[in-house]
């Protein structure tokens, strides 16, 4: 083959694509991170004890994680690319509804139909940004990531601004963005179809029409799904403390105030939205196994002075932490692809679904914890769970993870 009809067959990235796909990532982990960013309202408001603030995080993380994996797996047969605004449609539902929830079980159904709503969006999201990589997977589920991560990051922060001085029925005025996410997810399927189009010629031109055969053996596959699956539970269990109980634990520790408290989770989590990044870029030039290696171990240090820092340090060491920590995410996906790479919809919908269903369980157990032995020793116990990362040891060196075309 020449050089220009070299050239010619190599996929391309979508940048353009791409950054879309983030923006819509970033309003609707924005619509998500509204609900912890609103409890300290309702706690007070309805008067709901760490249990319940728990059982709100659990219902909403559990209604997306159990339906993304089948999702996936449908999507994975039949292409529904349109799924996607069909997601945010029951997103902005459910927004709606909290604004407006007069109860304790309205609330709950409110937080499960915004779960719902992620459900349908992320395979199909996860898909697209796979597409459009032109084999740049880590830079794609970068820009992607850290789209999730800045909405997740804006939520304390305008609840701050917005939602504290205002109160809960101004959780409605957002309804916009969830607008704006329906129709930015209906552009996207139109370019989706003609990329995932280009991708199936430029497959053909190789000589590899036929569909895509996982080159791993089932045994690699289920220990290489195995060992990530700890590790993530590991990540989203520190990473759900501070989701759900940072703001309790300010307050209590330091007496700080509500919207102190907010913008502390505002900067924490902006830190995982750079983290994100970095973990993608950093991954396809040095390997996943590297980086899931330090991700997951490397904060372990700095959790274990987190507990007993003074309120600047706790701020820079929670970003510290986040900053490291966020990283893995981008890579444990894109490993879990190319253990399965002929199940991209399917392995997006249970990462994605264990990244929600395994954050909801640890949240209840954390607020189990936090009413029997306080929020601060949570946060001594909680100090150790990096150590999980000396899982890493036995995950599968699988050709290929470095991410390359």
């Amino acid at each position: 083959m020449s050089s220009s009809a070299a050239l010619a067959s190599r996929p391309k990235a979508h940048l353009s694509v791409l950054l879309v796909l983030g923006l819509t990532h970033l309003l609707n982990d924005l619509l998500q991170s509204l609900i912890p960013a609103v409890y300290p309202i309702i706690k007070t408001a309805y008067g709901l004890d760490f249990v319940q603030i728990g059982v709100i995080t659990f219902t909403f993380q559990i209604a997306a994680s159990l339906f993304q994996p089948l999702v996936g797996h449908v999507t994975d047969r039949h292409p529904m690319p349109y799924s996607a605004a069909v997601g945010m449609g029951f997103s902005l539902a459910g927004l709606v509804g909290l604004a407006f929830a007069s109860s304790y079980p309205l609330i709950l159904a409110a937080a499960a139909c915004i779960g719902i709503g992620s459900s349908i969006f992320h395979p199909e999201a996860t898909r697209m940004a796979r597409n459009a990589s032109g084999g740049r997977q880590g830079l794609a589920q970068g820009i992607f990531q850290v789209g999730g991560q800045m909405g997740g990051a804006l939520g304390p922060l305008l609840a701050a601004l917005v939602i504290v001085p205002h109160g809960q029925g101004s959780l409605a005025w957002f309804a916009p963005a969830a607008l704006l996410a329906m129709a930015l997810t209906v552009w996207m399927a139109g370019q989706h179809t003609a990329i995932r189009r280009q991708v199936a010629a430029l497959r053909a031109a190789r000589g590899a029409g036929g569909p895509v055969r996982a080159p791993h053996a089932p045994r690699t596959v289920l220990l290489g799904m195995t060992i990530l699956t700890l590790l993530m539970f590991s990540k989203n269990a520190y990473i759900e403390s501070f989701r759900s109980f940072y703001t309790f634990y300010l307050i209590d520790r330091f007496d700080v105030s509500v919207s102190t408290s907010q913008l502390m989770l505002f900067i924490f989590l902006v830190a995982s939205a750079i983290g994100a990044l970095i973990g993608g870029v950093v991954g396809d030039r040095i390997g996943r196994y590297r980086i899931i290696w330090f991700s997951v171990l490397g904060p372990l240090p700095l959790t274990l002075a987190l507990p007993y820092a003074d309120f600047v340090w706790t701020g820079v060491l929670t970003v510290g932490i986040n900053l490291i920590m966020a990283s893995a995410f981008a890579a444990i996906l894109i490993y879990a692809m190319e253990l399965a790479p002929d199940r991209i919809g399917l392995v997006g919908g249970l990462f994605y679904g264990l990244n929600f269903g395994l954050g909801g369980i640890a949240a209840a157990i954390l607020g189990g914890l936090a009413d029997s032995i306080g929020i601060e020793r949570v946060y001594q116990l909680c100090a150790f769970l990096p150590l999980a990362g000396l899982l890493t040891w036995f995950l599968p060196r699988i050709e290929g993870e470095r991410g390359k075309a």
